[in-house]
């Protein structure tokens, strides 16, 4: 048996591979550099890196052609022998992730708030109380690996999407999700609370990681491969244990609706928002969201497109249970960050709307927008109202740190009315208010489902986005209607100019994909479809 060396695709893959090289050589510096001089050089790199893989990536973006694959012309091309596709929507969900990444660095690289220190732990293995903490944070010291463990997050975000086979996804779920684990446990404040939420999700990560193993494997069972394109043929062609088939996709489902933080895999969600550093929550609320949503949708369409019947029935109940759940469990909570993080279930189950409206290319009018556009889009509308939501959290603050409890909130607008009125404005747009970017999502998911039938689906939507709309709301009167207690206020202290061009930049942006959503829409309609 010889050897076939393998071929590269390396000007396409030249975005993953700059954000991998930058992780690389982030740990390198971690390694020659005097520990209390690394901060700076991690944040200019990682900064570059973001940038440089941004600039690539539209370059990968413009220059797509033509190509056949799977006996229909598409844009884009199946590379690294198979493993990697990298298409039309590939490019976006590139371009999104980076986008947020940004965003994550200049949370990540926030001091001021913390009183000259970082908001991350500065002795992760010290007990919580100890007098080793006390020295640690006494001496200022900080974990600058959170730069590089978040790019080598925003590698495995970048891969997983653009996966062509079972392996190369799984792998791409690992290598995002192990340094989220670590992240989530490496808060300067609430170390205990810091650390419960890492390992929640470290373990229930680990269980689902398992289920997608034994999908894949009966999967492969019954289709003889592990590509995407040879799973299509044989679920096209029949034949074969269809309860294998039935089986592989339920336990492939499961590990990817963990990730989105569907229900019943939601658990998490909500401790892990509340026990993580608001930046790692900012950055993993908008990130793993886009991430696992772009490799959920190449799996169902591309793999699993002729089981179409067999997997929608599934994603129907999951959908409704998301909106529902998400709604209601967020109407009675009392913390800023757990209100966002049940939320963000919610919004999972409109996305999942958006993903019940696949329809095959030919089916679609002229100029009509196709489920993945649609999905598309209130990714990006979603993840930079969260991105901007979180960094305002981070702002207000008393005399332990972040001020979460609705109490610390009252009175907020009064004391501090621009931002009181950014955080309302993105909570406007979550609840999808018109002239807002979140109205113009909702829209696109909910007229793609009704196109394809699941006008029971939508009708619940709207349900759930009328609960939403009240605990939303609430939020808002507590801010600015409400008189705040003298013993309980949270005050908002001043950031650094990276935070806030986060807020101001993810405010432009939510104002402007509600007034004029044009560009972006034809943008997401410009990337095609997948390669299958």
């Amino acid at each position: 048996m010889s050897f076939v060396k393998p071929e590269l695709e390396y000007v396409e893959l030249l975005p993953l591979l700059i954000v991998l090289g930058g992780a690389c050589v982030g740990v390198l510096l971690e390694a020659v550099l005097p520990r209390g001089s690394r901060r700076v050089p991690q944040v200019v790199l990682s900064l570059l890196v973001v940038v440089g893989a941004l600039v690539a990536t539209v370059l990968v973006g413009t220059g797509l052609d033509i190509h056949e694959a799977g006996g229909q012309e598409a844009r884009g091309l199946v590379g690294a022998e198979g493993s990697i596709v990298v298409d039309g929507p590939t490019v976006y969900l590139w371009g999104l992730v980076l986008v947020f990444a940004l965003a994550g660095v200049a949370l990540f690289a926030e001091r001021r708030l913390e009183g000259g220190v970082s908001g991350f732990t500065g002795q992760a293995a010290a007990l919580p109380g100890t007098d080793t903490e006390r020295d640690a944070s006494t001496r200022g010291l900080e974990h600058t690996e959170v730069y590089p463990l978040l790019l080598f997050a925003v590698a495995g975000m970048l891969l997983f999407p653009a996966a062509g086979d079972l392996l190369t996804m799984f792998v791409a779920l690992e290598v995002l999700s192990l340094p989220l684990y670590v992240l989530c446990g490496l808060a300067r404040r609430r170390r205990l609370l810091s650390q419960e939420a890492a390992m929640k999700y470290f373990l229930l990560g680990a269980f689902s990681s398992g289920f997608f193993l034994y999908g894949a494997a009966l999967v492969y069972g019954y289709a003889g491969s592990m590509t995407f394109a040879g799973i299509n043929e044989a679920v096209r062609a029949g034949g074969g244990d269809r309860w294998l088939l039935l089986a592989g996709i339920a336990l492939l489902s499961v590990g990817l609706l963990f990730k989105v933080g569907a229900v019943p895999f939601q658990a998490w969600t909500p401790d892990v928002y509340q026990g993580a550093p608001t930046a790692v929550t900012a950055f993993m609320a908008a990130g793993t969201k886009v991430a696992a949503f772009g490799a959920l949708l190449r799996l169902l369409y591309v793999a699993f497109g002729g089981e179409r019947w067999s997997w929608e029935p599934m994603l129907w109940v999951v959908a409704i249970a998301s909106m529902l759940l998400g709604a209601v469990l967020a109407a009675v909570q009392d913390d800023v960050k757990r209100m966002l993080a049940y939320s963000s279930i919610a919004h999972t189950g409109f996305l999942l709307v958006g993903v019940l409206g696949v329809q095959a290319a030919g089916d679609l009018a002229v100029g009509q927008l196709s489920s993945l556009g649609s999905v598309l889009f209130y990714l990006t509308t979603y993840g930079f109202s969260m991105i901007g939501a979180f960094a305002i959290v981070t702002m207000v603050r008393d005399a332990g740190g972040e001020a979460t409890g609705f109490g610390r909130w009252a009175g907020l607008g009064r004391r501090s009315p621009l931002l009181a009125g950014a955080f309302a404005f993105f909570l406007l747009s979550m609840a999808g208010i018109p002239l807002t970017a979140g109205f113009i999502g909702k829209w696109a998911v909910f007229t793609t489902a009704l196109d394809a039938g699941a006008w029971p689906v939508v009708l619940v939507a709207i349900a759930a986005s009328i609960v939403a709309i009240g605990f939303y709301v609430r939020q808002i009167r507590l801010m600015f209607f409400t008189e705040a207690h003298p013993d309980g206020v949270g005050e908002v202290t001043r950031s650094s100019f990276l935070t806030s061009s986060t807020v101001v930049v993810c405010l432009a942006a939510t104002l402007l994909l509600g007034v004029v959503p044009g560009p972006v829409l034809d943008l997401v309609a410009g990337a095609g479809d997948f390669i299958r």
